[in-house]
């Protein structure tokens, strides 16, 4: 039986670039270039690629870039853009629960929930971070973006949602968050490039700081800080707290 983030991405290339979430690409690569000090020498994983957005947008600053993913049409709709872009960008089709990399990249990014923490365990969750950390050379770093536990603690996610959704964009009801999991539950509407209406039941797991940092520590990572997401301005200069919806979390090795 598929899962709901796999039904939710086919045919979803097209829809997927227009969700607001996903217009903040520049200034992203802006703080990741900045955080490997401009050396384009390094290697990049990213992991969770989608259309490629980050990928290409690196590509075309000159780093090697290799761009993973579960969705087919997410992956075409990545092909097709650095066609069009002319960048060449390695993208392949795989399982984040499964890569089998090791000690190849210099920076990891999983960024806008790409794979983590969608997963339906924190078994599988977990599974990626370790497979994050095994595809990294020593002395590499990890920018990850994921959900921040300690937001359903002081807002109502369900505001939050409605807050943030633009015309064609999906659409969510029946939202519930439990507190013994720290899973979100929700019915997910959207429509995909093809004009067809989906309605999927999805759950998405938040995290508190400490347990990432908990969670990277057992995986060797040194250095672990954790921020405040602000799409398409991530900064080291704003501290996460309640009001913040995601956290952006920089690992190194």
């Amino acid at each position: 039986m598929k899962q709901w983030y796999e039904t939710l991405f086919e045919n979803y290339g097209m829809k997927y670039d227009k969700e607001c979430f996903t217009q903040g690409t520049i200034g992203e690569c802006d703080f990741i270039e900045n955080e490997i000090e401009y050396n384009k020498n390094l290697r990049i994983l990213d992991i969770g690629c989608g259309t490629g957005r980050h990928s290409i947008e690196l590509a075309k600053r000159g780093y090697s870039v290799t761009g993973v993913d579960l969705s087919d049409s997410l992956l075409k709709r990545a092909k097709e853009k650095a066609i069009e872009q002319k960048v060449n960008v390695d993208f392949k089709k795989a399982d984040a629960r499964n890569l089998t990399f090791k000690e190849e990249f210099d920076l990891v990014i999983m960024l806008c929930e790409g794979a983590f923490p969608l997963m339906e365990t924190d078994e599988m969750n977990y599974q990626i971070l370790q497979n994050a950390a095994k595809a990294l050379k020593q002395k590499g770093k990890l920018i990850l973006t994921t959900l921040n536990g300690l937001f359903p603690l002081f807002h109502s996610v369900k505001d939050f949602l409605a807050s943030q959704t633009q015309e064609g964009n999906a659409t969510y009801e029946n939202i519930s968050f439990d507190l013994m999991t720290f899973r979100d539950h929700n019915i997910t509407y959207v429509e995909d490039d093809f004009g067809d209406k989906k309605e999927l039941q999805c759950n998405e797991r938040y995290y508190v700081p400490s347990e990432i940092i908990w969670l990277l520590k057992s995986l060797n990572f040194k250095t672990i800080d954790i921020y405040g997401e602000k799409s398409g301005a991530y900064s080291r200069n704003d501290m996460l707290t309640t009001e913040d919806f995601e956290m952006l979390v920089i690992a190194e090795k």
